[in-house]
């Protein structure tokens, strides 16, 4: 079973966790280096909070409730090496800090807000979600990366 991310006990374990992480940590598998998956990671929270990336059209939509959304939302954890979308793909250096600092600030965010706000709430590409499916997909996303790096 997947821990609630909006248990303010939970939140701040996840936090914790990726304060131990640093610019050189080594990740045990992939490509990603620290900056780059905390990055990564914000792509999410991006989804949720900023109006930065485009809606799938209505057949991409379809594809990804079909095939996609189960994997995401379920309290299944990821495989490694799982394929990412595009958006969640990051190319470039990026500024360890600032990631750190915006992912925090994220799942800070989130946890205040509440389950009750997310209840409900339609996602950027799986349309409505409840409570547990938020839950599952924002912390099963960032325990998978953080377990990744050892933290």
């Amino acid at each position: 079973m997947t821990k609630n991310i909006f248990d303010q006990k939970v939140s701040s374990e996840i936090i914790e966790r990726i304060n131990h992480l640093t610019p050189n940590s080594a990740p045990k598998w992939g490509k990603m280096g620290a900056a780059e998956m905390l990055a990564h990671c914000n792509v999410t929270y991006e989804y949720v909070y900023d109006n930065k990336y485009r809606e799938p059209n209505a057949m991409i939509k379809l594809i990804l409730k079909l095939f996609v959304k189960n994997l995401v939302v379920s309290d299944k954890p990821y495989k490694h090496h799982s394929q990412t979308a595009p958006d969640f793909i990051i190319k470039g250096d990026r500024d360890f800090d600032k990631e750190k600092t915006r992912l925090v600030d994220f799942i800070s965010k989130t946890q205040q807000l509440g389950e009750g706000h997310f209840d409900g709430k339609k996602s950027h590409s799986f349309g409505v979600l409840n409570k547990t499916e938020w839950n599952n997909m924002f912390y099963k996303h960032l325990d998978h990366h953080l377990q990744q790096f050892g933290v």
